[in-house]
């Protein structure tokens, strides 16, 4: 409760905070539910789910595995129907996916046959851009990644980062208002992690674009987000949104901070509740895998 009450009285929260309500409201969540069909029966996914998030905001949607993270960010997409309530984006209902919201999921998604500039160009050509039109565009997006010396070159000669800037690129050539990010970095090597958080900070802080990012690292969260949306599980729902306090834009020397501390402890209180407790069973339930009378010193 120390860490919370840190948290609401930050002053740089509540600054930051006001700050954003005086913003135009770039999504709304209304009453959102999201139930399935099961051999079982019914599961609800999504419980009553209400949430805004303000232009060029940076949210981090996280909470334990099952909690529907995965499906609340596809739900924005347009790629899940919700059971009920409804998604907003500038005032327009989301009936379907649309060129407003772009999508990087945590696979690369890419066209292996197309190298980067055509696979940036891909979504502008769609959209009924001419090939020169489609092409500078690309440059421009392809440049802003940092991979103009790249853009010739088939994902197979690009590494996990590499990739997954290309599908950023991609994901923003059309120019969406929202940003849905579905653990992008996940299956990165921490160092390259670590670069492609920076590296998305900076294109974020350079262009208009409201991000929604689902994690399940709690670090990465506080380093990125101005709010986290913390969801429960079982059904999924809105435990609590945290204004981070951690001043923008961040470093690396943020990390130790006392605002960033604070928050990351708060966050493992709402998703690892219960870690200790069954960590202890595990330990008492732990069976003696080796013969009785070996050399092997015991910890029991």
């Amino acid at each position: 409760m120390k860490d919370l009450e840190y948290l609401q009285q930050s002053t740089a929260v509540k600054n930051r905070f006001e700050r954003l309500k005086k913003r135009p409201v770039a999504l709304e969540v209304k009453n959102l539910s999201k139930r399935f069909q099961s051999p079982k029966g019914e599961v609800t996914a999504l419980n009553n789910i209400n949430f805004k998030a303000y232009r060029r905001e940076f949210v981090c949607v996280i909470g334990p595995s099952g909690c529907g993270k995965s499906t609340f960010v596809r739900t924005l997409a347009g790629l899940e129907q919700a059971s009920e309530g409804s998604i907003l984006v500038n005032g327009s209902e989301v009936t379907g996916p649309g060129s407003d919201r772009g999508m990087v999921f945590q696979g690369y998604t890419l066209f292996p046959w197309l190298s980067v500039k055509q696979n940036v160009m891909f979504g502008l050509r769609r959209a009924g851009h001419s090939k020169a039109q489609a092409e500078e565009q690309a440059m421009q997006w392809i440049d802003l990644v940092g991979l103009s010396k790249f853009a010739e070159n088939y994902p197979s000669q690009l590494s996990g980062g590499m990739k997954q800037r290309v599908a950023i690129a991609r994901a923003l050539a059309n120019q969406p208002k929202i940003l849905l990010m579905d653990e992008p970095f996940g299956a990165l090597d921490p160092q390259t992690r670590a670069k492609m958080q920076s590296h998305l900070m900076e294109i974020w802080q350079n262009i208009d674009i409201t991000i929604v990012f689902i994690t399940h690292d709690l670090d990465e969260a506080v380093y990125l987000a101005d709010r986290i949306l913390v969801l429960k599980a079982h059904p999924g729902e809105v435990q609590e949104v945290i204004e981070v306090a951690v001043p923008q834009p961040r470093n690396a020397g943020h990390l130790h901070s006392q605002e960033f501390l604070a928050c990351k402890r708060r966050l493992e209180a709402l998703v690892h509740p219960d870690d200790e407790t069954e960590m202890n069973k595990d330990h008492l339930n732990m069976v003696r895998m080796v013969h009785v009378h070996d050399d092997v010193p015991s910890v029991f």
